[in-house]
């Protein structure tokens, strides 16, 4: 009587077991690799702890000007003969409190240090991004064409078993010979070994993409897009100001900003310098007080400090001139980066309509791949061709509808890259 219930357990737990595998499967889209990436991926991880950084040290910058407050406690214990000036033991605390009051501008010019740096982070971060974004849909187009090409393999190999199937039953009846059967049976090994390769590949790009967004060692990450879509070309377009998007041209800027005021804080050495400064003393031992004779003493005292450059054998005009050669290189360095993102831009823009091009060629032949593979299906089936013929016919077409695929990723990867180079891909 137990029996009976068996089945309908085991049907339970096959359920239990598929909707445990479906649920730890996550099926993953283009945009949501790319905010995985935004949150979790470790260079951008790295570029937020920069950010902090710098803006933890510009906070600092801007407490430079507040008085500084000291304190120190110390025990004395003398011997002969100092013991007969001071007490044997004594202790003594201090309160000190320093004020700039004017050092050539440099409080002001070291926040304004601090604060370009943080926009260089933040600008490091944006470069970051974008580098990582590119590599993200990079990765996910890959592994679409992975996928794509597991697809391929698997109607290429189902081609082959049909065909098989058919020499088979030929052969059986003693209508063809046994090397028209074997030529197939090779072939389907080769495609067999071709779609387990394609396997691995697709379990190594699906790893790379969770790297890049976080997730790593992944691998039951599933990609929800395919690779078709439009594919337009691009209008002819003036490069203009395009470069000026970049994240790499405002680091740049900035960096020329920061070494500009680095100059001025070299000059604002040559400067005088002011301060004051406000000491409070006390001192407890044995008749310490030289004044009444008491065991305690009080007392403060305060300073004013003035310092004037006054000959430095040419150390800091030296600094000066170094940090101007500096700021021309750094010139040359945006001027010629500039250069190189306006080729860039323009190499991508003609790669990106080249991969239109490639698509609509490709296209054309997978659809004259199809008709010739109808034909030659119909000719065999007719008897006027070999077996022979009918397989080179699937081997084009298997090779057309590659193409195709590869055409395709290709554009979807070219128009990344032409949003990286332009400074709008997000």
């Amino acid at each position: 009587m137990r029996k009976k219930y068996i089945p309908g357990f085991l049907f339970f737990l096959t359920l239990l077991l598929a909707f445990s595998a479906e649920a730890q499967t996550a099926v993953i889209s283009l945009e949501e690799s790319k905010s995985l990436a935004l949150e979790n991926n470790k260079k951008i991880l790295a570029a937020r702890y920069n950010i902090e950084a710098a803006g933890n040290a510009y906070e600092a910058a801007k407490l430079n000007n507040l008085p500084s407050f000291n304190a120190s406690l110390m025990g004395l214990h003398v011997g002969k003969p100092l013991s007969s000036l001071l007490p044997a033991a004594l202790v003594n605390a201090g309160v000190d409190v320093q004020q700039p009051i004017y050092v050539g501008g440099k409080l002001k010019l070291g926040k304004e240090v601090t604060g370009k740096l943080v926009e260089i982070s933040k600008g490091q971060k944006r470069m970051t991004e974008s580098e990582v974004l590119l590599a993200v849909e990079s990765a996910y187009w890959q592994t679409v064409q992975v996928k794509e090409k597991i697809k391929l393999a698997e109607k290429y190999r189902e081609m082959l078993l049909v065909l098989q199937r058919d020499l088979q039953h030929s052969f059986d009846a003693g209508l063809i010979y046994k090397n028209d059967l074997l030529r197939v049976e090779v072939s389907l090994n080769e495609a067999e070994l071709n779609l387990s390769k394609a396997r691995d590949g697709l379990a190594l790009s699906t790893l790379n993409l969770a790297q890049l967004i976080g997730q790593p060692g992944n691998t039951d990450l599933v990609i929800s897009d395919t690779v078709g879509g439009s594919f337009q070309q691009l209008q002819p377009v003036g490069l203009g100001n395009m470069a000026d998007s970049r994240p790499e041209i405002e680091v740049l800027k900035k960096i020329i900003d920061a070494e500009q005021l680095q100059t001025r804080l070299i000059k604002a050495d040559m400067k005088p310098a002011i301060g004051i400064g406000v000491s409070g003393i006390g001192a407890a031992g044995k008749h310490i007080n030289f004044a009444n004779g008491n065991n305690l003493m009080t007392t403060y005292y305060a300073a004013v400090n003035l310092s004037v450059p006054i000959f430095d054998w040419g150390k800091n005009k030296k600094k000066a001139s170094e940090q101007e050669s500096k700021i021309k290189a750094s010139q040359m360095q945006l001027d010629e980066t500039k250069e190189m993102v306006n080729l860039q831009i323009q190499q991508a823009y003609l790669q990106l309509n080249h991969s239109v091009r490639k698509i609509s060629l490709s296209g054309l032949s997978l659809k004259q791949a199809e008709e010739n593979l109808r034909l030659a299906n119909d000719r065999y089936e007719a008897g006027t061709i070999v077996v022979k013929d009918v397989q080179e016919a699937q081997a084009i077409w298997q090779n057309a509808y590659s193409s195709l695929i590869d055409a395709q990723v290709e554009y979807k990867i070219n128009d990344a890259v032409y949003r990286k180079v332009t400074g709008v891909i997000q």
